[in-house]
């Protein structure tokens, strides 16, 4: 797969601005199609999503959307610097982002986060002849603190009873650039095992040791050739790629990673909600049963007004078709969850307000 997913059809300029069509509309899905063309970059953990949503797109309506997996801050900067008309983020705009942001929407207008794809994160490894593992929070924050260096370590053996577990050094692999499920996967390690994980949150990797790799592609890439390591790494991507995802212990027994178990946790998730603005707060340290509590919602943030009349068009026809059940169903069938009916109910008439 390229960094770039488009689909280039009719009615597409030779450059990223879009451009008009007279020939009128059609259905696509529950939105009515537009015609031309736009760029949108950001977030690595909704590529597959994107991947699926802009050739979805594109059959459908003749039109051309073109999403770059730069990462969720490249996304945003490039968002508010004016280069595309939305970004994919990891986290919802912070304090510090939304006066730029704001400003890149013209006087008086508004950015806004609309929390489309929800991506778990998987915690995936590489180990000869083991072929299923169950690891605790603790233990998980134990081996990216580096407190926890060998494979039979008592604390890895005790959740695996009857698993023959080499004394092998663990090699850790982390995101070298600043990345949104770096974030969120360091706030599942603050929220569940704060005493052993004291490096806090953010998109910058903190702890010591380990190797670093720029992006999802390449952490997946460096599980496959390196025996004994481990990594987090976006779901649909270590689907996609056959890693072996590790089974999570809260506390009631192992709880695999799902599209069911990590929609039990999203829908746990407090909803904050400022006109057609809408923010999640994860609750990363929860313990329910049948809940897998390590992932993200990831963002498509743009402007509710100020775009240019055709790229708003656009913009607003291509998230209608993102949050209908149709897209929702395409996110699903490429390692994505689906939005709890909930929130995409209120996503859905967030987007009827661009304009």
């Amino acid at each position: 797969m390229t960094a770039a997913s488009a689909v280039a059809l009719a009615g597409c300029g030779s450059d990223n601005t879009p451009t008009a069509n007279a020939s009128g509309s059609a259905s696509a899905g529950s939105s009515d199609c537009a015609t031309g063309q736009i760029s949108a970059e950001g977030s690595t953990a909704q590529g597959n999503a994107m991947d699926a949503w802009t050739q979805g797109y594109g059959k459908k309506c003749g039109a051309s959307v073109t999403y770059n997996k730069t990462g969720s801050g490249a996304g945003v900067t490039s968002f508010t610097a004016g280069k595309v008309a939305f970004a994919g983020s990891d986290s919802s705009l912070k304090d510090t982002n939304q006066p730029a942001a704001d400003k890149r929407c013209g006087a008086g207008n508004k950015a806004v986060d609309l929390p489309m794809v929800v991506s778990p994160i998987a915690v995936a490894f590489n180990l000869k002849n083991v072929s299923k593992l169950t690891l605790t929070p603790d233990a998980v924050a134990s081996i990216f603190a580096g407190k926890i260096t060998k494979w039979n370590d008592p604390a890895i053996a005790k959740s695996n009873p009857g698993v023959t577990l080499p004394a092998t050094t663990i090699t850790t692999v982390h995101r070298s650039k600043d990345s949104g499920t770096t974030d969120n996967f360091a706030k599942f390690l603050d929220a569940q095992s704060k005493s052993i994980w004291t490096f806090g949150t953010g998109q910058a990797w903190k702890a010591p040791g380990g190797k670093g790799v720029p992006g999802s592609a390449d952490v997946v890439s460096a599980i496959k050739s390196t025996d004994a390591s481990i990594a987090y790494v976006d779901g649909a991507d270590a689907k996609k790629n056959s890693l072996v995802i590790a089974a999570l212990d809260f506390g009631q027994g192992a709880v695999e990673l799902s599209t069911d178990t990590i929609g039990t946790a999203v829908a746990a998730a407090k909803v904050t909600q400022t006109g057609s603005d809408i923010k999640l707060t994860l609750n990363y340290g929860l313990k329910q049963a049948g809940a897998y509590p390590l992932g993200l919602v990831t963002y498509e943030i743009t402007c509710q007004k100020g775009l240019p009349a055709a790229q708003s068009k656009l913009v607003k026809s291509f998230l209608t078709y993102t949050s209908s059940d149709e897209g929702q169903d395409a996110a699903a069938a490429a390692g994505h969850a689906k939005l709890p009916k909930d929130l995409q109910t209120k996503v859905q008439a967030a987007v009827a307000t661009i304009s």
